[in-house]
């Protein structure tokens, strides 16, 4: 019961720091460059404390020819290359199922790259839609970018009016979803998204007033394009301003019909206008994120789920561990104290790299309109939780198989290592500069393995 305890004790102690991290997250305003530069020092923290713990010794072991039965060693290698490999899969596709359902609230890097995800997606599926008409198939590739800045979505409901007839031209619609009605000299046209129709085109390009009225027949989605978005898009190509004036002397002898393009063409652009995106990250604004966690009404336990799935390896590393480093002084000493079996670089970095992870987090979900108290319980709980899940790796350690022992413990760091490679470095490039990242990263590594002169 004592040295459950202790262990216990350990993995609460390299947890204190997610609330310590919370409560100065919610109590204190950080830079994005500060909040870069502790998250670097963080993983490499982490990296120090996995690679000198867990990694090391069964390597050195296995290079050492006076350690005992080479053949042991190399089993338990293997086992803990085994475990690495199952256990950075493992924290994929666990990840993924949390994210799906809200997680990827929990880390600004994750955040972006859901919005980003999406907004491409988006951008994608509407270049597919223009890639029916002709006149933006003049559009140079370098200038897409441009294209889809004018754009604007935009939705109607049931009988809402786009554009109403002798009214100045402001605005084009592109009909994306749903179906509307145009009158146009006592005539009534319903025009389906299927057609691809663009209302009042003729009147923006023309500078005139608008020719017919046009209501929403159910909910209709649409793309507004403003009149200065087009003169813009005509002045950047001559070859788009020449189409313009085409098709407007077109659609002024024929009223309401397009030309089409032949399938090829049009997916051959569509692509190729897709690949000329740039995919810099963006980061959504304030109304952008409240949409986002809105459309995920679980996403605060997913959250907590996230968070937890990245405590879980930790406290199987501490039970562990501490199992280890207990039998190696047993075996040269009657008694052992609590100081004794302190592996201080893996304490240490698990330590520095909770910290920065639960201030970010914090700071970004006060931002989303969480109650200051509930995200302090919340990192609170995963304190608690990883020093009984540190107490229960103790256990288990004593119980299972001594290869087993060494692929749980792999499967523990190829888990950490992953969750370093996808979320923790990704965080510190988002909110910082690349030297910074590279420097606090060396910085936390060194850090770590300075506490190594304690044992």
């Amino acid at each position: 019961m004592q040295y459950f305890l202790w262990a216990c004790a350990l993995g609460a102690l390299s947890a204190f720091s997610l609330p310590l991290g919370s409560w100065i997250g919610l109590k204190f305003r950080f830079t994005s460059n500060q909040i870069s530069f502790l998250a670097a020092f963080g993983a490499g923290a982490l990296l120090a404390a996995l690679s000198v713990e867990l990694i090391a010794p069964t390597t050195l072991a296995l290079l050492n020819e006076d350690s005992g039965n080479s053949s042991d060693h190399k089993i338990t290698f293997y086992a803990m290359v085994i475990g690495c490999i199952c256990g950075g899969l493992l924290y994929i596709l666990l990840d993924n199922l949390v994210n799906k359902k809200g997680g990827f609230l929990r880390r600004t890097s994750t955040l972006l790259n859901y919005y980003n995800k999406i907004k491409t997606e988006d951008q994608e599926k509407l270049l597919d839609e223009l890639a029916h008409h002709e006149l933006f198939q003049h559009i140079p590739k370098n200038q897409i970018e441009t294209l889809m800045s004018v754009l604007e979505p935009i939705t109607f409901e049931d009988g809402e009016t786009l554009v109403r007839e002798g009214e100045p031209a402001q605005y084009a619609y592109m009909i994306t979803e749903g179906e509307i009605i145009t009158s146009f000299n006592g005539q009534q046209l319903v025009e389906s998204s299927d057609k691809h129709p663009i209302l009042n085109l003729i009147a923006v390009l023309k500078g005139i007033r608008t020719r017919a009225t046009g209501v929403a027949k159910g909910k209709v989605k649409a793309v507004r394009i403003p009149k200065d978005g087009f003169d813009s898009l005509r002045k950047i190509s001559e070859q788009f301003d020449q189409a313009c004036l085409k098709l407007a002397q077109e659609r002024m002898e024929n009223f309401g019909k397009f030309l089409s393009e032949k399938s090829l063409k049009m997916k051959q652009w569509a692509e190729e206008a897709k690949n000329s995106l740039v995919s810099d990250i963006e980061m959504p604004d304030v109304p952008e994120m409240q949409q986002i966690k809105d459309e995920h009404h679980g996403s605060p336990l997913a959250i907590w789920l996230g968070i937890l799935l990245d405590g879980i390896p930790e406290s199987m590393v501490i039970g562990a561990g501490m199992l280890g480093l207990l039998s190696t002084k047993l075996s040269i000493q009657d008694e052992v104290v609590f100081m004794d079996i302190v592996p201080f670089t893996l304490i240490a970095g698990l330590f520095l790299s909770n910290l920065p992870e639960a201030l970010s987090s914090s700071a970004n979900m006060l931002q989303q309109g969480w109650s200051k108290r509930r995200i302090f319980l919340m990192w609170f709980s995963l304190m608690v939780i990883t020093g009984i899940g540190a107490g229960v790796g103790y256990l288990a350690a004593g119980e299972i198989d001594h290869t087993w022992l060494f692929i749980l413990e792999g499967l523990a760091a190829g888990a950490m290592l992953t969750m370093i490679a996808a979320a923790m470095i990704p965080e510190a490039v988002v909110m910082g500069s690349g030297n910074l990242v590279g420097l606090s990263t060396l910085l936390g590594f060194l850090s770590a393995i300075l506490f190594k002169l304690l044992e």
